[in-house]
């Protein structure tokens, strides 16, 4: 016997909170019944695209039994406080919150309430993430090195490119070394707009992030090197190339002895999934079962923590 769909709501439609709201509207397992947002213009639009309603905040907790947060950062604490007093499951953009101190606090109500927190670090559902992390089952990481750079935007930006771009490769890359931190250290250039970082593990493990809004080539690449190989990853692209060890040897050709050492590259297939869709779904799930998340609020704090000591460095 079928399960009725999940009623999903999305509070805050701007570019990112209509995303959501379109594949709310599209997973066969959800609902959407409304959408709301301090322009009332921009929600009734929204609202129309996706054969939903423009509702208020209160009234949208009240039908829901998930929302999805995508307002202002500054704003993220609160409305989630509002969405698990009404019992209302809630997945809140990254960056989670501004004050970690606040987080807590949510985690904590959460709990108590009994409801499901989850926070929107995507990249944990991009493709090429899961496969990397699949790769490095079994394997010891030694270095990593993650790149997101990209041109001026036409928007405020108003989380920096520390919280804006680079906490997602924090993130990443917290859950692929699957280690404490020892230290970390930074600099930046062009007002902030451009930062370097350098994270140590307890494992040994380092890694380098770069993250730039004055870059005129957009690249969004992490690699992985480990004691059996080198692993590069491409998310424009969707592609993953597996550099192994191969052993050097002689090879004795008509009398002629030569020396070869080839170059093993492997490429898996990457499957083709959008990675919001797989976020929704696991938040749905994790609603509907009582599941564990992907993306808890510890693992968002954790990631913020990070993101903050980098942000301090540079300013």
């Amino acid at each position: 016997m079928n399960e009725a769909p999940v009623d999903a709501g999305v509070i805050g439609v701007g570019t990112m909170g209509s995303h959501h709201a379109r594949v709310y509207a599209e997973l066969p397992d959800t609902t959407l019944v409304g959408v709301a947002d301090q322009d009332e213009t921009r929600a009734e639009s929204i609202a129309d695209d996706y054969g939903t309603t423009a509702r208020s905040r209160q009234t949208l907790f009240e039908r829901a039994d998930v929302v999805s947060v995508a307002v202002p950062t500054n704003f993220h604490a609160q409305v989630a406080e509002e969405a698990i007093d009404a019992g209302t499951s809630v997945l809140i953009e990254k960056p989670f919150v501004r004050d970690p101190d606040r987080g807590v606090e949510l985690c904590e109500r959460a709990d108590g309430a009994d409801v499901t927190l989850q926070v929107g670090h995507i990249e944990r559902f991009n493709p090429v993430v899961r496969m990397l992390k699949r790769i490095l089952a079994g394997e010891v990481p030694i270095s990593f090195d993650a790149r997101r750079l990209g041109p001026p935007i036409d928007r405020d930006p108003t989380d920096g490119v520390v919280l804006d771009l680079m906490i997602h490769d924090i993130d990443v890359m917290l859950t692929l070394a699957d280690s404490p931190v020892s230290d970390v250290a930074a600099t930046g250039a062009a007002d902030g707009q451009r930062v370097s970082a350098y994270i140590e593990f307890e494992s040994g493990a380092f890694g380098s992030l770069a993250a730039s809004r004055v870059t005129q080539k957009k690249v969004r690449d992490i690699s992985v090197t480990t004691e059996e190989c080198h692993i590069e990853s491409d998310y424009n692209d969707q592609q993953i190339e597996i550099h192994r060890h191969s052993l050097p040897e002689f090879v004795d050709h008509d009398g002629d002895v030569r020396f070869r050492h080839e170059n093993i590259i492997e490429r898996p297939m990457i499957e083709n999934r959008e990675p919001l869709k797989a976020q929704l779904s696991d938040f749905v799930t994790s609603h509907r079962e009582g599941t564990v998340p992907e993306v808890t609020g510890q693992d968002a704090l954790r990631a913020l923590r990070i993101a903050r000591r980098i942000r301090a460095e540079t300013t």
